[in-house]
Order: structure tokens, then sequence, then C-alpha cells
């Protein structure tokens, strides 16, 4: 019986000390890849309690040691002479005036929240401060009072402490300040920095005289000590990445340390930028912006602004990390297109792409101003970031495909099929975020470096693309299979970031003028419609920018262009970051080949000025230029002529840059060296009668909306025609019924009615063209 009694109770002692001590709620907190504190909640009890140290500092030791428990590392959890000096002092005293508890008992009051101080909750103290020796170490038994101890108001543990104290890391302790530290959980509620500064004062220079005392510290140190301060108020925590904060709380981090990838010096400074830019932003009431910097070979997140600090007047959204958030995306997801048809061989840098007005289903897209070029090399239309040659590229490419390529390159918010999306994919028509597009951009870069890394047949993996990462954890566990299946190829992708660090951007926007770094960037700005979205993503070999400003409620604003508002924040980003190199080219991926110096094709048995530029391997399927043909003048040059009405003798052959007539007509404007074809002389027909003029307005199979007037009338619109003859006659008819003829500029009003009509034009050669349209009125 007696054994059965003694087993019972080393059971129930084995058993008397709960599993996990303390269940409190504790602060989430982010430090920088070195360990610095850059921000921190507070618990949800309203306290600060940062998670649980890894280690004490030996100042804070010593101190706590020689103030609360100077046996500390030689009894078992209880000290039976400082037990019996308390009882002592208590009946004396006839009340409780000293508790005689080690530091081990005061974990175990801390553990069961301040229970009232009684025998039996005393007796029940030292019976699991014993089982608490069993179960850690004297170092981990410190660790658990240095991060549970109150340190006055709701500050609770030794690392909030130093920060709200002192403003600094635990292990930066001064001996004045873990002495002072060190007396605080002795009285939390009577003593604090706060109010009772004399009394915290003495109490602390008789520790350190007590230190010295002990040869802890010798007679200057202490001097020295004494001479601190202390701390009027606690001070604010650092607040730098508050929305990497938030976000890691809804990622599953919350009431965690969190060691993030950030560089806190480099935090600092970009957060600065950001909130120097919205000071001169909030002039136009653009209040908003957010920028991320990323390493490029690693996908590492730097630097982490997900939103301005907003002192005006009034709600501005500033608590929405823009980072993450879905915003239309404008003319940012130009470049990965630019890219995919480079690696088909569907494009060659400089061939010349449609810019003329151009209504496709309905969708009727427009450049920036409003103007068009006619025809434009496809580099030319990246750089400028034109819409319509956008439009026309993306439906050779096909929008499925895009579609698919954005999700496969890390673009996470096409959440709808892409019928959904159409041609307007490429103009904005979808959202993105901050966070994935930089993402992309960065991979882009990756893709380059890694490619002279590794050796042939294996120069690709498919973990080359994938989004950011912003903690240090798993790191280096991606799948690094090689393989040579790639989403873009590095010769694409060059030739793509070649086009982009171009800073002459006179297309889009303006205020290119005032970009120029010493460092190469290529770079992309967009605008979404209505101005509400300003982007700039930038890449070197090093470093991935993106910068997002507008208005987090979607106001848009005159002047938020990616050019004029985001651009100079991402510049002047740029600028504090090290390191100048630029791209390494692909050449063994590529080939250089012959093209025509104006169309940009492979070079056809009719161009006459031909050069040469480097391609993808796809690049040598690109057809041989069509657009210069052999034709047949007079003598004088001045006309056409063909074997059928002019002997060969008179006739001089001649090869010609020849544009359909709708891009001839915006080209010719814009480019005073093009030479439109020759009429063809009196009493010589075009044998083919074909490619003479085009229709401008409207396209054929047009369905037109034309409001009725104010007395209810049928209303007019205006028609337009190119052609190519400058002083041709063409003659108008609707459904039938002459309605006049232009000559120069061909542009017609016409009142048509609802309803179906065909519109039929015969200039004075007898080209004829024919229109099907249908109206619409109200």
């Amino acid at each position: 019986m007696f054994f059965l009694l003694i087993a019972v109770l080393l059971v129930v002692y084995y058993f008397s000390l709960p599993a996990i001590l303390f269940n409190n709620p504790y602060s989430t907190v982010l430090e920088d890849r070195n360990g610095e504190l850059m921000s921190a909640t507070i618990a949800k009890d309203g306290q600060w309690r940062f998670p649980a140290l890894d280690t004490v500092p030996d100042k804070f030791i010593q101190a706590i040691v020689h103030f609360e428990d100077k046996r500390f590392y030689k009894h078992w959890g209880v000290d039976v002479r400082a037990m019996a000096r308390a009882i002592r002092q208590n009946i004396k005293a006839g009340k409780v005036v000293s508790g005689g508890s080690t530091i081990s008992m005061q974990v175990i009051r801390l553990s069961r929240k301040g229970k009232s101080r009684t025998y039996i909750e005393k007796l029940l103290e030292v019976i699991q401060a014993t089982r608490l020796e069993f179960r850690y170490s004297k170092n981990e038994i410190m660790v658990l009072y240095a991060s549970h101890a109150p340190f006055g108001g709701n500050v609770v543990g030794l690392e909030a402490a130093c920060w709200r104290y002192f403003g600094r890391d635990v292990h930066e302790l001064s001996w004045g300040e873990a002495a002072m530290l060190a007396v605080l959980p002795n009285a939390p509620a009577l003593i604090h920095p706060g109010k009772n500064r004399e009394q915290l004062l003495l109490k602390r220079n008789a520790l350190l005289d007590k230190l010295q005392q002990d040869g802890v510290i010798d007679a200057f140190t202490c001097s020295l000590a004494k001479e601190e301060t202390i701390p009027d108020q606690p001070s604010p925590l650092p607040r730098y990445a508050r929305h990497l904060l938030t976000r890691m709380v809804r990622d599953g981090r919350e009431q965690t340390r969190a060691r993030s990838t950030l560089h806190l010096s480099v935090q600092r400074r970009v957060e600065q930028i950001v909130q120097d830019h919205h000071k001169q932003l909030a002039g136009n009431q653009i209040y908003n912006a957010a920028a991320l910097v990323l390493n490029v070979e690693t996908g590492e997140v730097i630097a982490y602004v997900g939103n301005t600090e907003v002192n005006e007047p009034g709600y501005h959204g500033e608590e929405v990390d823009v980072i993450n958030s879905p915003r239309s995306t404008g003319s940012i997801l130009k470049p990965f297109l630019f890219a995919a048809m480079l690696d088909e061989g569907k494009l060659l840098r400089n061939t010349l792409v449609p810019d003329v007005p151009t209504v496709i289903d309905g969708f009727a897209p427009k450049n920036f101003k409003r103007e068009f070029d006619g025809a434009v090399p496809a580099g030319q239309a990246l750089v400028r970031s034109l819409n319509v040659p956008a439009v026309y590229m993306l439906r050779e490419y096909r929008y499925e495909k895009f579609h698919a390529l954005l999700k496969r390159s890390g673009m996470t918010t096409l959440n709808q099929p892409p019928d959904h999306y159409g041609l307007s994919l490429i103009l904005g028509g979808a959202e993105g975020k901050l966070w994935d597009i930089t993402g992309m951009y960065a991979s882009m870069g990756r893709v380059l470096n890694r490619y002279f890394a590794r050796k042939e047949g294996e120069r690709y993996s498919e973990s080359d693309f994938h989004s950011p990462r912003y903690t240090v954890e798993n790191l280096n566990h991606v799948n690094q299979q090689l393989n040579q299946s790639y989403t873009l190829s590095a010769s694409a992708i060059y030739q793509t970031v070649d086009v982009l660090k171009e800073v002459y951007r006179p297309g889009e926007e303006t205020g290119w003028r005032n970009f120029y770094s010493a460092k190469k960037i290529a770079w992309k700005t967009g605008t979404s419609f209505g101005h509400r979205d300003g982007w700039a993503v930038g890449i070197t070999p090093q470093y991935a920018v993106g910068v997002w400003v507008g208005n987090a409620d979607g106001e848009g604003r005159p002047g938020l262009t990616g050019t004029e508002t985001a651009a100079p924040i991402m510049f002047d980003i740029f600028s504090l970051l090290p390191g100048n190199a630029w791209f390494q080219e692909p050449y063994l991926e590529m080939q250089q080949v012959a093209v025509c110096s104006k169309s940009g094709l492979r070079i056809g048995e009719f161009c006459e000025t031909p050069d040469t530029t480097w391609v993808s391997p796809k690049g040598l399927d690109m057809r041989s230029c069509s657009t210069h043909k052999r034709v047949h003048l007079t003598r004088d040059l001045k006309y056409r002529v063909h074997a059928g009405c002019s002997p060969l003798a008179d006739m001089v052959s001649a090869n010609w840059f020849v544009l359909p007539p709708l891009q001839e007509h915006y080209y010719k404007s814009r480019n005073i060296s093009y030479k439109a074809l020759p009429p063809f002389r009196a009493g010589c027909a075009d044998q083919g009668n074909t490619g003479v003029m085009e229709l401008i307005y409207p396209k054929p199979n047009a369905r037109l909306f034309i409001p009725r007037e104010l007395d209810g009338t049928p209303g007019s619109a205006v028609f337009e025609l190119a052609h190519r003859n400058s002083t041709a006659v063409v003659h108008w008819h609707l459904d039938g019924e002459y309605l006049g003829n232009t000559a120069k500029n061909h542009r017609f009003p016409v009142n048509p009615g609802e309803g179906k009509h065909v519109l039929t034009l015969v200039d004075e050669t007898g080209t004829l063209i024919e229109s099907a349209f249908e109206v619409f009125s109200k």
C-alpha cells in the first residue's frame, strides 16, 4: 500500500505541470533578413507580448539573478534559505511582505495568471517549480521568465520592453538598461518609466551597486550606467512594412515571429521615396502608391511598401495593401505578348504592325493620344505603348493562348475564361496584382541570368518562373528540374528587354524626357482606362522594381499616368540600388538574319535597303517582305503602266515600298520619305483593280449607333475613305441611291436611317467597293 501511494504521488507529481505552460496571445512580429525588428502587432488581449525569445542577453541574466534569485543556478526550483527568510519577515510583519519566490516559482505564478498570494498557492508553486526544473534547463526557464514577465503598463516580456522603453533590440542593452528592466517585474504596476521615476531610479542604482560589489561590473562601468536616464514614456515600435505584417496575419502567420527577406535599410529609403512623391501627388488628389523591390535571382522581396502614409483630411484607404490588390493592368502586360510572338516566330522586333482605326466585333481600341501612325515597327509600338498595334498582335497570337501564358507566368487574377476578356486582355481588360506582375518581370530576368549558368540541353527549369517570396523559410526547396521546356525563351526575353531599355518614349504619355539613369533598365509603364491606375515596372539583372500609383477607391485623376506618376518613383528607387550590370545576349540561341529595313520582315527579292538583326530560332520561319513590289513606270516616273498599254521599251521598272491604302493614309503623314504609288497613265487601267481604296469608317458589317436629332429625325454620321491616289474622285452610293462625290479628303456626311444598308463607292477608274452595315438609333 505504501509503495502504491508513493507511485500515485509520483504520477500526480509528474502530471502536475501542464504540457503547455502559457496559452497567452502573442504579438505578430516581422523582422528583416538580419533579425532587425520592422513592425509588430499588439496581442489580442491588448498587451505588447512578443513570441518567446530564443536566448536571453547575459546582462539581463546577471541583473535579474542578482536582484531576484541569486542562487538560481544552484537550487532545484525552491530556495529554502530565501523561503525561510520570507516566512520570518511575514510573521514579523503580520502580513505577506516577502514571497521568497525563485525565478522558477515566478514562472509558475505567471503561467497561473496571477492567482491570489496564499500559502496553498505558494505550496502549489513550490511543487510545480521543482517539476519545472526537471522538464527544462536553467536557460530555458530564464527564457520563459524573460518572455512572460510584466514590465509595466501593457508591456509583457523583455523584448517588448526593450523596444517600448529604449527603441532597440534586446541584445543591445546597456548595463543601466538591463538593471532597470530587472527591477521592473518586481512591482510593474507601481513602478514603470511613466511614473515614480525616482523610486525606479533608486532601485536601479541599488542593483548596479550590488553588481559592482559582486564583481560583475567594475566601478567605471557602474558609474557610467548610473548616468543613463530613465525613459519618460514608452516609445512607439517601428512600423516599417506594415502592410506586409498584415499580410502575414492573413497568410496564417499570426502570433509568430517571421524572419523576412527584406532589407531594413532599403525598406526605410523606399518608404521615404514613396512618401516624398506622395506629398507631390496629393496636390492632384492622388493619395495612394505602392512599391515592391525584388531580387531577380531568388525572387526574394527586398522592400515592400503596400501604401502611403496619408495625412490629408478624409478617408483615403491607406490601410489597403495595394501590392496584393487586383487593379486594371493598362499596358503593363504588353512585353509578355511581344516576347511570346518573337518566341513563336510570328514577329521580328521591327516588323511593321498596323496602326489604323479598327473595330473588331464591336471592340474599337484607341491609342493614348487618339492618333494613328498607319504602320509602326513592333518594337516602337511596344516602347510607345500603342494600343492598336497591340490588339492586332494579340489577334494574330490568339487571346486564348495569351491567357494561358499569363497564368503560367504567375498571374493569379485571371479567374474568368479567355472569352470573358477577349482582345481587351492586352489593354487592361483584366486586373492584376503588383505582386504578381513584378514577379513575372523578375522571372523574365531570372531566365536570362540562369541561361549562362547551365549547360547545353539543361538551360531552363520550370522553377525559373515563380512568385515572389517574403520569408527566408524554404527558399531552397524549389523544383530545380532542368530541361529544354520553358515559358518564354531566353532569346525572346533578351530581345524584349533590349527594346524596353530605350528611354525615348514619345508615344504614350508626356514626362518621359525627365528620366535618365546611368544604369540600363528595361522598363514599361501602364495606365488604366479613366486614369485610375499608373504602373511602372523595371528590371536589371539584379533587381525588379514595381510601382503602382492611384487612389485606393478607384477615383481617376487628370495626369494620373504611369509615366508621370509611377515611373519617377521607380527610377528613384533604382538610383539607390547597387549594381550596373546588363543582361548577356544569348547568342547560342539566336541567329543573325537579313531583314528589310522598312518592313522589318525577312528580306525579299524586291527589298533595296537590307539590314541585319538577331532572331529567335523560330524567327527563321518568318515570311519574307511583301510590302516591296516591282512596278513599271513611264520614263519620267510620273505614271504606272503595264505591258497591255505601253511598249516594253518605254517602261522603267522600279522596286516600290507599298502599304495597304488605309495604312498608307496615316503612314505618309508621319513619314515624309514615304512615296505613294504614282497613278496609272490615262488609258492604262489597273489590271487588278484591287488595293486602291479602303473604308476607314464604317468597317464592313459594322453595327452603328447613330442617335436621332432633337426633332426626332434620323441623325447623320461622317463616313471616311482612304484612297491611294490623292487626286482621285470617288462617287458615293447608299442602297443604290447616288449621294455625291469627294476628292482629296474623302469624308462624306451620310444620313442612313435605322436598319441595314449597303454603301457603294466607285472611283473614276471604275474601282468599286461595297460594304454592308446596320444602324441603330433611339
